[in-house]
């Protein structure tokens, strides 16, 4: 996936989770921020930015930022993009054959879940997390506690007893990590959700990004580790 009218920024705040000020060309603008998670270890005072520039005239800010450098390693942090990116890798790849029916945010008792897919042969539930958290090498999910994210697998789990096929895909918004894991020190029970969904028969899915200034594209899989709690 593409973006146009890139700018390069410097990090300085964030007030609240929607906006933050940063510097463009010398100067300080406030922009909108497309994550609304913590991202502290990412939206560092100092740390380089690029930013999208709208092409609306009438919107309040200018810019969308986009991406930040944590140290030598670009990472995108657009959090509409991992769905995005799904579904382009879906249609481009066979790793779902004999497509019927792709349907977007489909209604599953009390979620809405980001895919449907239907194929000759069977009928596939699917949820999508976008990865923007590293710690030594190590891509990790979520950054931060997430009820939202818990409910989602349950249902998933649910969802073989109605005969679909389920899927969790983490869609890691950075390259050249060594493998993805849950992140237990911050959600323990999303870490027990995501270990007993893979129990059930939920298949569970990373892929990393290549990321660069003005695009991010699905590169291929990588290695899960999900440690189970007694190994804690």
């Amino acid at each position: 996936m593409k973006y146009s009218n890139i700018k390069e920024g410097i990090f300085i705040s964030r007030p609240n989770r929607f906006i933050a000020n940063v510097i463009i060309d010398g100067k300080i603008e406030v922009v909108h921020v497309k994550n609304t998670g913590r991202c502290k270890e990412l939206l560092v005072e100092g740390s380089k930015i690029f930013l999208e520039k709208s092409n609306n005239i009438n919107r309040k800010t200018k810019y969308d930022l986009i991406s930040v450098y944590k140290g030598d390693r670009l990472i995108n942090m657009d959090s509409q993009m991992p769905n995005k990116l799904l579904h382009e890798w879906i249609l481009s790849s066979s790793f779902f054959k004999d497509i019927i029916l792709i349907k977007p945010e489909y209604k599953y008792k009390q979620s809405r879940l980001d895919f449907f897919i239907e194929t000759k042969f069977n009928k596939y539930m699917i949820e999508v997390k976008g990865v923007t958290l590293e710690r030594d090498n190590i891509a990790l999910f979520p950054d931060a506690p997430t009820v939202r994210g818990v409910k989602h697998i349950n249902h998933l789990i649910d969802s073989l007893e109605d005969g679909f096929i389920s899927y969790i895909f983490f869609i890691i918004q950075m390259d050249n990590i060594d493998y993805f894991t849950p992140n237990y020190e911050t959600d323990i029970c999303f870490f027990d959700a995501l270990n007993n969904a893979d129990n059930k028969g939920v298949k569970i899915v990373a892929l990393y990004c290549n990321v660069s200034i003005d695009e991010i594209v699905i590169k291929d899989f990588t290695k899960i580790v999900l440690k189970k709690r007694e190994l804690l």
